[in-house]
């Protein structure tokens, strides 16, 4: 597998992720009725995440099959707000067939490569809550709960999670 910085080419790939990612991962934490709602929201790709450059894929050697994506961001999500020091983890998604196998994790090691070499300390994810245990994985802990922002009308209840960034 190999992490690279994900462009606007990749955007019908990683829809496709996203449609097998967050139904399945999420299933376990969150009823049919807040997922019929959330869904057509989250499986939907960012293009200004793509065209950031600080957004990434995994890609299998040899196939170039997108395995997983994230990336993060200086602004906070949904809005233009810089906190110095302060990055955004943002999107991330695993292949439900490769979940737990290194694929988050090797992305979230390139955004935290880069995000130092930018000039952040630290980083902030809006967690689902089956992704809490990934983010504590890596270091980030709880720090409150929140109702996410999805679209007019529809929200996601969501873990607030930070912790320091670690680049070895």
């Amino acid at each position: 597998m190999r992490v690279r910085t994900a462009s606007l080419d990749d955007a019908a790939e990683i829809g496709r992720l996203l449609k097998r990612a967050f139904p399945t991962l999420m299933a376990s934490a969150y009823g049919p009725e807040s997922l019929a709602a959330a869904l057509p929201v989250v499986t939907k790709v960012n293009t200004d995440l793509l065209k950031s450059g600080t957004y990434y894929v995994a890609e299998e050697e040899g196939s170039g099959r997108i395995l997983g994506c994230g990336g993060w961001t200086f602004e906070r999500p949904g809005t233009k707000e810089i906190t110095p020091g302060l990055a955004h983890l943002r999107h991330f998604a695993t292949d439900p067939a490769f979940a737990r196998k290194g694929v988050g994790r090797a992305i979230f090691r390139e955004c935290a490569r880069a995000a130092a070499t930018a000039g952040a300390k630290m980083f902030q994810a809006y967690s689902s809550f089956n992704a809490e245990p990934f983010y504590k994985g890596l270091g980030l802990v709880p720090v409150g709960w929140i109702e996410l922002p999805l679209a007019p009308d529809i929200t996601l209840p969501s873990v607030v999670m930070e912790g320091p960034i670690r680049t070895g």
